[in-house]
């Protein structure tokens, strides 16, 4: 269960209260740590955005509306704390933009190149500051979803 789904659980108070950060205070090891929520929140591209305007490896992205982005490049919607592309929609150039009931970043649209049919999604593991494995995910549609194929790596 992701991080962001446990603390909104009626459980939560107990596995906070619990939570052992390494120090040795808490009662609960957690093999993820709970600091990795915040990297998941989509937010974080808008928040970069905001933070670096036009940086060549970030995509225009908003919390507010999709704002130019509908009638410029097109632009997908991400709720804030979806999975595994679940919940994106993609909204081709000058689609009417769509109000969503849910809190979502909306970012450019950027469709990943197609080699044979697939789009590739590389992922990357660190463990102590070291490169310790790579995951490729591939799909033959645009949001590369729970059905992407996925093929592990071992980085030694």
């Amino acid at each position: 269960m992701p991080w962001e789904w446990l603390t909104t659980d009626r459980f939560a108070p107990h596995v906070l209260a619990t939570l052992d950060n390494g120090g040795g205070t808490g009662t609960t090891m957690w093999i993820e740590p709970a600091w990795k929520m915040l990297l998941s929140n989509k937010a974080l591209l808008a928040i970069l955005w905001e933070l670096h305007p036009n940086h060549p490896n970030l995509l225009p992205a908003y919390l507010d509306s999709p704002r130019d982005l509908a009638s410029t490049k097109g632009y997908v919607a991400k709720p804030l704390l979806g999975r595994e592309g679940a919940g994106v929609t993609v909204h081709e150039p000058g689609s009417a933009p769509v109000a969503r009931q849910e809190p979502c970043c909306y970012q450019e649209l950027a469709p990943l190149p197609s080699f044979d049919g697939n789009r590739v999604v590389l992922g990357t593991w660190v463990v102590e500051n070291e490169s310790a494995g790579l995951g490729i995910r591939e799909s033959s549609g645009l949001i590369t979803d729970e059905y992407a194929r996925f093929l592990p790596h071992v980085v030694l």
